[in-house]
């Protein structure tokens, strides 16, 4: 007989690994070396069954302190009675379906009544578009989404009617079938009737032998205040259906915010441009400003320059998970006056000499800017 390898060899870890570094050692090597990325490739069989084997007694603690003190004498059946024997085996199953049913995404499934395999809906999406007012203070709204009745043709049965549904030959009604490979011992979907125990001969045409038939339902929606682009919302057993009894998905509405016309939103702030003439900035005075609720007002200070940050304070929103509102930021913009007549053109040349004639004083951020330009050609 040949002898067999470590176990934490196999997987490529420490003797004092975690069961968390040995469960992703696993996943690796088993992602790495599964029979159906590696069909006909009796090297990755091997190991496969290897790494899985040395899985199986390192993630069950009994076992593996059985091995750590007696080798592959403590679990080995044909060696020795104990934790290694063949009851031992028993839970094998079951951790070997959670692993995988993780690592290739399959649909989650359970055992149901009489030993069938019941399979949970898909989970359904839909995203809906919503404006920065409906989302600053929420909004009740009606969708429509794919449903599924009872075909009243077959009353749900999926046979036509005047036939009737038989008993699947291939798994006896049970849904599941055994796969055997050695001393192990795998459970699987029955692939001929998909789990349900139940053939089909003559479908029933208006739901071709599901017993549902697709529909339209209308749900009402309850969109929270502050919620914020990309959240999305649970509505628990809207879904697509379960098959043989399983419990429904669920649907996700995905929350699109809106571009707006004044305003960026920025978590719980706001921002927004606020374009103010040259003479006001140069004069100051009291500006009006657009809030979510209304108008506001600030003070601006004589001789405001573009770029000047106002904050007031709870403008903004309350977000989901907030306690108090955001505030909102108004950015000065001075505008340049374009398109100017030949009288406001003499104005304007008349206003530059004067300013002139006062100095630097005028114009602090362009003297202060032909300084440096001095320091770095000098």
């Amino acid at each position: 007989m040949a002898t067999k390898r470590d176990f934490y060899e196999i997987l490529g870890v420490p003797k004092n690994a975690s069961d968390e570094e040995i469960k992703k050692s696993y996943r690796k090597l088993a992602m790495k070396f599964h029979p159906d990325r590696n069909q006909g490739d009796a090297t990755a069989e091997v190991k496969f069954k290897e790494a899985k084997e040395a899985y199986e007694m390192l993630s069950d603690a009994e076992k593996r302190a059985a091995y750590d003190q007696f080798g592959h004498a403590g679990v080995d059946p044909n060696m020795r009675g104990g934790p290694g024997g063949a009851a031992g085996f028993g839970g094998f199953g079951e951790s070997f379906g959670d692993i995988f049913g993780d690592i290739f995404g399959q649909t989650r499934r359970q055992q149901g009544a009489g030993g069938k395999q019941v399979f949970r809906g898909n989970d359904l999406s839909y995203a809906m578009d919503i404006t920065l007012e409906e989302a600053a203070v929420g909004k009740e709204s009606q969708i429509r989404i794919p449903s599924f009745e009872e075909c009243s043709t077959c009353e749900g049965t999926g046979a036509k009617p005047g036939t009737s549904v038989k008993t699947c030959a291939t798994c006896q009604g049970q849904g599941v079938v055994q796969m055997r490979q050695g001393f192990f011992s795998v459970q699987q979907t029955c692939p001929h009737c998909r789990g349900s125990g139940k053939t089909i001969t003559d479908p029933c045409t208006p739901c071709h032998g599901q017993g549902k038939v697709k529909k339209q339902k209308t749900l009402e929606i309850k969109i929270p205040a502050g919620i914020d682009d990309g959240m999305r919302i649970r509505s628990s057993g809207n879904g697509e259906p379960g098959t043989n009894g399983g419990p429904n998905g669920d649907l996700f509405i995905e929350i699109r915010l809106q571009k707006h016309d004044v305003f960026q939103r920025d978590g719980d702030d706001l921002h927004c441009a606020v374009p103010i003439s040259f003479t006001t900035a140069a004069l100051g005075g009291e500006i009006a400003v657009p809030t979510l609720t209304g108008e506001a007002a600030i003070d601006l200070p004589e001789g405001t320059q573009t770029g000047k940050q106002f904050r007031l304070r709870g403008r903004g929103i309350k977000g989901v998970r907030s306690s108090f509102p955001g505030d909102l930021y108004c950015h000065i913009t001075v505008e340049t006056p374009v398109k100017l007549s030949e009288p406001q053109r003499k104005l304007l040349k008349e206003l530059d000499e004067s300013l002139k004639k006062g100095g630097a004083k005028h114009k602090p951020s362009e003297a202060g800017w032909a300084d440096k330009l001095k320091n770095l050609f000098s």
